[in-house]
């Protein structure tokens, strides 16, 4: 039993649940038929079975498959046919347009009608219309993408032609076999049966489905992977049955049963549609799932409709508008019965009905009321919903077309996808962060690592970043890269020279174009300058590194020649074969697919460039093995190095090798026999002359291919930032990865030999190993090495327990660790390098029960990750890695500002606790001056106890009265006049803790308390509950920003998502409502256009509220002087008119362009945001003094003309119209002093509307004659323009009306002046006058020094940064620290955590 005891519970637990007897074999074939068997019957309830389209299953699959979808996809909303009735059923779902829609039948009834019945039927019609134009405008848009889709051609195999034939996607059935070449899209969902590569392996680029350029790879189902002979449909005798059509783009799983045997398979054979076939000649798969029922379409949910919080709150102001109306209607209806009731005998104008009977009155107050109904229906806002979409679209151009958001290297504007929650930009209140590419640049940068216990510090490379930092772009500023080292400019200006050569992926751009039709997909690598910038992590920044110049030179003379006699000469031993175990590691333990500039996304073979090295092996080959044969082992001349040397090595006593320095060295070859080395040596004289002639022979071939090889740019496509820098780090010491296939990887040594590596396995990387591994096998000793790469929390653990007698083991693994320590602590993510060499025995026995999991039906998933467990254990540690993941620019300026400004920021990160931490001093996140309290526990009663702790501890603080009394801590007392802020750190597994404990309360009483929180080492999920959590509980507005896919679920959980153009794809942008490129950009978008669109999108709604409720009014008070009839004293059209086209434009203009302070005062006073955050423009209190405004002004616009024509002879419509006219004065210089802004568009559509209203009206007056029988409204406006009474009560009344309003505004603006009012003043001052000001507004002229020295530390490296007193590397006891600036207090808790 070679099973460790893990496997043997896991597979004994699998038995039992199976039935089968502990002494059945793994996976033997008799179970394998029986389990079938058994979960055949309850499988296919619940999953599809898919017949191959051949000739085999011609009848059955005509048969069974038509009840499958096609291919043919439809994203339309409408036809021709249903278009009309169906978006007016739509439209209905909107209460105004069902309201007016009541409001318009109601007019039909004879009884109860106020206006002619087309009348009232023209507001929501207008409406309807324009919406409806705009639906029908962007549902053909997506009518041409799908046309354009659907007409795509591909190879389909036809059994009764046998052979290929083009067919178009919409005529792909499921069960179809297609044939894919290089760059061409995947129509379906297909499973992969074949490819033209090694082993099955088929590369595709998912840049069409998640925005990702870097490489995935897909393996065929086991059994037809034969490259070399072409797939026969015809022959394919297996039916599929795998899972009914599902959204998981993870989850895929089946059986390929035929009736020999069957095969499972799982999310690694299936080809999602919409994916590009890469790197791979060839491929044949068979259709699963087709159109509508792709994972790719079932995905595709359109948009997302999301209220914001300002919609909502006017939608509650509209409900009190109705309310507001049934009162006054019914104030109508009662007036209207006491009036009828005075009437002794018969009502006037009224008529009895068919029986002579006179209508009560109560039924005629109940009639009435339904009129008023519709007399007063202007109090519901129609047209604001019209204009509330308008106003966001102008909205959403200004913010897309902002050059200050816009991104020259990529060529990306701000994107908005969501169009309906503009205005909650200004409003947010919490941020949630994630941290790896949106804090940081996600360019991983090779820093430092450390081999065998010695550090090497890779000074001059540290500087090359200093340099880069400061380039605006890396071609403009040569002279800059001279400063560095004359080794990084002169590889600089060679990678320039390659580039000029390379070519542009038109192919790969040329397919995206085809399938996604998105205008952005041109520019994406068109515009940039070479092929390596549009391969993912390639930029110079990661690639051109500086060596170290000690570590170069043991490299040197540890691969001098590649020849073991040379090695043995110059006393290298154990440490340099270990130096290069470790750079061997980095070159080989990853997933990095080779390509080149000339050939894009076309994989290097491994063919052409071993063919060269052939001879090279098989001789040095034969010269090891003659030396195998004569020696053992030896003793080499230790070689001395001062131990203050930097790159000096621990171990002193060396340890020669007898072959390759890529073999394992055992202790058990060490003899103390001094003259056996002495012997070899002698014998290397011999033999020097046989190996320099093997040189010799050589030496052209390999300078002929090394020829070639220096015209080709490699470009290395990696699935992880974290691989290529590894491998750009282990190129920049002259290891080479030069092709990589299914089977064997060619890596270049640095002396120029290639060493071609039989890839036996590779073990991914998953979340939960949190490592990878790959299994090789060496070309020169015949070893199986296994290398594996992780994070230090896991890798440390697995080592192999050194004896007691390998202190030196012991001594290299505690100084790696303290120098991972030293990386985390100064920012730097770490990664342990280990390798394995396991004996033949022990990779058969393993490899056997790999291949059962890999076959294995049942719990794949499982076993896999058993087998993978079982090999990673007693690793050897060769070194660690320091990488530098960089601040992106103006990080640390965005949150002050967005601090200041009143938003709490959060960062949730999946990155260890001491690398979080400094990057979030770096950055500003926690300050000097703050107190951070860390919470680490695993157990529900600690958790509890140190949350309870806390909090005392907070509100001890803020509870001190600063002027009586002070707290004095253990360093230094904490001044009177400074107040605390607090920070908290937490981990994953406290968080975990946490929610299963229903603590979230306690929680956020905590969390509510500090500016700052960081939870560190937490999964997707913990991200979205964190956002859940304080969205729900607190009801705050919340914005989570991020740009992975891990990043995805908390993006959707917010009020606001933000998705970042960066290094690991689009799937953050894709779900997210609006996208940047830089995190800086935040500080814009919300801080001036959040406050923008918040500002005018409030104060437009509440104008429109005004502007309704006082030109209704004025029918209502006229209902006092007309027996409460429903009489109108305005022209019908002339109302509607008032609305639709008088008073329309002007609010539309403000509402995009109208802006109270300038973007440089937003951005230089960031607390301006708080009016916009706490609602101060749009509230309750606004909403109930507009209101006010509203019937006071109503009531001034009607009665000075009452009283005014009161004993004149006019009819109703004379008395109407200069009402009408002073209406509109009023209501247009009302919004001319909420205006705050004027541009030639403000003035334009104020004095165009008059001039319009003039111009209507005395056209209508002029040519309407019986328009409105009896009263008509004929030369009614001629007449009143030759009066001068007209012109004066037009001119008295608004400036009566608006008085009040007036010397508010004026009192509020020199008494009781808010922020925003100072900082408007403040823009009407010139340059030096308004900084001054504005420093001594914000109090800085007391610390100006104080200010200076911030700004100083702001501008030093995220390295230089980080040596704070508060940094936590170290302090992994206490249960949470507070610290301030003066002095750091440790508060243990007596509780220990579990």
């Amino acid at each position: 039993m070679a099973h460790c005891i893990e496997w043997i519970r896991f597979r004994f637990q699998r038995q039992q649940a199976s039935g089968i007897s502990e002494t059945t074999p793994l996976l033997s074939s008799s179970s394998l038929n029986s389990l079938g068997k058994e979960q055949c019957s309850s499988v296919l309830s619940n999953q599809r079975i898919i017949f191959p389209n051949n000739r085999k299953f011609a009848k059955v699959s005509e048969r069974l498959m038509k009840d499958y979808l096609s291919n043919k996809i439809r994203t339309t909303k409408y036809t021709f046919f249903n278009f009309l009735p169906k978006n007016i059923f739509e439209q209905l779902y909107r209460f105004a347009n069902i309201f007016f829609l009541f409001l318009a039948l109601l007019n039909w009834f004879p009884s109860i009608g106020v206006f002619h019945k087309e009348i009232t039927m023209l507001p929501l019609i207008i409406v309807m219309s324009i919406t409806a134009i705009k639906d029908g405008f962007e549902d053909y848009k997506r009518y041409r993408f799908d046309k354009k889709i659907n007409q795509a051609r591909t190879q389909v195999f036809d059994w009764k032609q046998k052979q290929y034939v083009e067919k178009c996607w919409k005529d792909i059935r499921v069960g179809d076999f297609v044939r894919l070449s290089c760059n061409e899209i995947i129509p379906a969902d297909m499973l992969l049966l074949h490819s033209s590569e090694q082993n099955g392996i088929c590369h595709i680029e998912t840049f069409n489905l998640d925005g990702e350029i870097n490489l995935k790879q897909r393996l065929a189902v086991k059994g037809f992977t034969n490259p070399d002979s072409e797939f026969e449909p015809e022959n394919f005798n297996s039916t599929i049955i795998c899972e009914n059509p599902n959204s998981d783009l993870n989850k895929f799983k089946g059986i390929l049963e035929s009736p020999e045997s069957k095969i499972g398979f799982n999310k690694d054979s299936l080809l999602l549609r919409g994916c590009t076939i890469r790197n791979t000649k060839v491929i044949v798969a068979i259709v699963v799932y087709a159109g509508h029922e792709t994972k790719a379409m079932l995905n595709n949910n359109g948009p997302r409709y999301k209220r914001s919080k300002l919609e909502r709150r006017m939608n509650t102001n509209v409900l009190c508008c109705v309310s507001l109306m049934v009162v006054m209607c019914f104030i109508g209806a009662l007036g209207h019965s006491i009036w009828v009731g005075t009437f002794s005998s018969w009502t006037p104008f009224e008529f009895p009905d068919n029986n002579g009977n006179l209508i009560s009155a109560a039924v005629s107050g109940f009639y009435m009321f339904l009129t008023m109904v519709i007399l007063l229906q202007v109090f519901i806002p129609i047209s604001l919903y019209v204009s509330i979409e308008f106003v966001k679209l102008g909205q959403i151009f200004f913010i897309h077309n902002d050059a200050e958001l816009y991104d020259e290297s990529t060529n990306t504007h701000l994107q908005c996808r969501a169009l309906n929650i503009t205005e909650d930009l200004g409003q947010i209140q919490y941020i949630f962060s994630d941290k790896t590419g949106t804090l940081t640049e996600n360019k991983m940068v090779f820093r430092r690592c450390a081999i065998m216990g010695t550090e090497f510090r890779h000074d001059d490379n540290t500087k090359r970043l200093s340099t880069l930092r400061e380039l605006v772009s890396y071609d403009e500023d040569e002279p800059l890269l001279q400063s560095v080292s004359p080794n990084f400019q002169s590889s600089m200006s060679h990678r320039r020279q390659k580039s000029i050569r390379s070519v542009q992926r038109s192919q790969s751009m040329c397919s995206q174009q085809q399938f996604t039709g998105f205008k952005n997909c041109k520019k994406s690598v068109t515009d940039r300058g070479n092929f390596s910038q549009g391969v993912a992590f390639s930029s110079p920044l990661e690639k051109d590194i500086i060596p170290d110049e000690v570590l170069l030179n043991r490299i040197q003379d540890a691969v001098v020649h590649m020849d073991a006699l040379t090695r043995l000469k110059a006393g290298i031993g154990l440490e340099s074969a270990c130096i290069i175990d470790f750079f061997l590691a980095l070159t080989l333990c990853n997933t990095v697919v080779v390509s080149t500039a000339t050939q894009p996304r076309q994989r290097v073979l491994s063919s052409s460039l071993s063919k060269t090295s052939t001879n090279s092996q098989e001789k040095l080959q034969q010269l090891f093995q003659k030396l195998k044969l004569k020696h053992t082992s030896s003793i080499s001349t230790p070689r001395q190095s001062g131990s203050d040397e930097p790159g000096s090595l621990c171990n002193k006593a060396s340890l020669s090798s007898k072959i390759s320095p890529a073999s394992s060295y055992n202790a058990e070859s060490v003899t103390d026999d001094a003259g056996s080395g002495t012997d070899l040596i002698n014998n290397v004289h011999e033999n020097g002359e046989a190996a320099n002639n093997i040189a010799r022979e050589d030496h052209d071939g390999i300078g002929e291919a090394d020829e070639k090889q220096g015209n080709l740019e490699l470009c290395y496509e990696a699935e992880s930032p974290d691989e290529a820098a590894l491998v750009h780090a282990a190129r920049a010491y002259n290891f080479t990865l030069l092709s990589r296939t299914p089977d064997q990887v060619i890596v270049k040594l640095p002396q120029g030999d290639l060493l071609t590596f039989e890839l036996l396995h590779t073990l991914a990387f998953d979340s939960t190993r949190k490592r990878m591994s790959v299994i090789v096998k060496h070309p020169l000793t015949k070893e199986i090495i296994m290398y594996t790469k992780g994070a230090d929390s896991v890798i440390m653990d697995l080592l192999k327990e050194p004896g007691e007698e390998e202190k030196q083991q012991r001594k290299i693994t505690y100084e790696t660790q303290k120098y991972l320590d030293l990386y985390a602590s100064n920012c730097l993510r770490t990664l342990c390098i280990t390798k394995k060499v396991l004996t033949d025995g022990e990779y058969k026995t393993w490899a056997s029960l790999r291949h059962e999991a890999e076959t294995s039906i049942d719990d794949r998933e499982a076993l896999i990750l058993e087998t993978s467990l079982r090999l990673e254990t007693n690793l050897k540690l060769l070194g660690a890695t320091g990488i530098e993941d960089r601040l992106q620019d103006g990080v640390p300026d965005t949150i002050e500002a967005l601090r200041e400004a009143g938003i709490l920021i959060w960062v949730l990160t999946g990155d260890k606790q001491e690398t979080a931490v400094n990057i979030a001093y770096a950055c500003k996140l926690l300050n000097s001056k703050d107190f951070i309290f860390t919470l680490n526990s695993e157990n529900q009663e600690t958790c509890e106890s140190l949350l309870d702790c806390i909090s005392d501890e907070v509100r001890m603080y803020r509870e001190v009265n600063c002027t009586t009394s002070k707290l004095t801590m253990n360093s230094a007392p904490i001044s009177s006049v400074f107040k605390p802020s607090f920070g908290l750190v937490i981990d994953g597994k406290t968080l975990s803790v946490i929610f299963h404990g229903n603590l979230q309360k306690k929680f956020l009483d905590l969390a509510k308390c500090c500016q700052s929180v960081l939870c560190c080492r937490s999964t997707p999920l913990q991200k979205s509950m964190v956002v859940k959590l304080v969205q729900d509980h607190l009801k705050v507005m919340t914005l989570a920003i991020g740009d992975g896919a891990n990043d995805v679920s908390m993006i959707q959980a917010a009020d606001v998502g933000i998705g970042i153009f960066g290094q690991e794809g689009m799937q953050a942008v894709m779900a997210s409502d609006f996208a940047i490129s830089h995190f800086k950009h935040l500080k814009k978008l919300l801080l001036v256009h959040g406050h923008w669109c918040y500002t005018r999108l409030a104060n437009m709604i509440i104008y429109f509220f005004y502007k309704n409720v006082a030109y209704v009014n004025l029918l209502f008070w006229y209902q006092f002087f007309c027996g409460f009839t429903g009489s109108t004293m305005i022209d019908y059209w002339l109302m509607i008119f008032f609305n639709l086209f008088f008073t329309s434009i002007p609010p539309l203009i403000c509402g995009i362009l109208d802006k109270d302070v300038s973007a440089e005062m937003l951005l230089e006073l960031p607390k301006l945001y708080r009016s916009s955050q706490q609602s101060a423009a749009y509230n309750l209190c606004t909403f109930l003094i507009t209101m006010l405004d509203a019937f006071y002004q109503s009531l001034v616009c009607f009665f000075i003309p009452y009283f005014t024509y009161q004993d004149s002879s006019i009819d109703v419509f004379a008395f109407g119209t200069p009402m009408n006219t002073l209406s509109l004065f009023t209501i247009l210089a009302h919004l001319a002093i909420e205006t705050k802004t004027w541009t030639w568009l403000h003035w334009g559509s104020m004095f165009g509307s008059i001039a319009l209203y003039f111009l209507i009206t005395l056209v209508y007056s002029a040519n309407c004659v019986t328009c409105n029988h009896p009263s008509n409204p004929y030369w009614i406006m001629q007449h009143q323009m030759t009066d001068p009474l007209f012109y004066l009560v037009c001119l008295i009344t608004p400036v009566l009306a608006l008085l009040p309003r007036y010397l508010f505004r004026s009192l509020q603006g020199t008494l009781f002046a808010s922020c925003v009012l100072k900082a408007r003043q403040l823009d009407k001052l010139d340059r030096e006058q308004r900084i001054q000001t504005t420093k001594h507004w914000k109090g800085l002229n007391s610390s100006a020094n104080d200010t200076s020295s911030v700004t100083d530390s702001a501008d030093q490296s995220p390295v230089q940064n980080v040596n704070h007193p508060c940094t936590m590397a170290s302090n992994h006891d206490p249960q949470f620290i507070s610290s301030n600036r003066v002095g750091m207090a440790k508060v243990q808790s007596s509780i220990n955590t579990a």
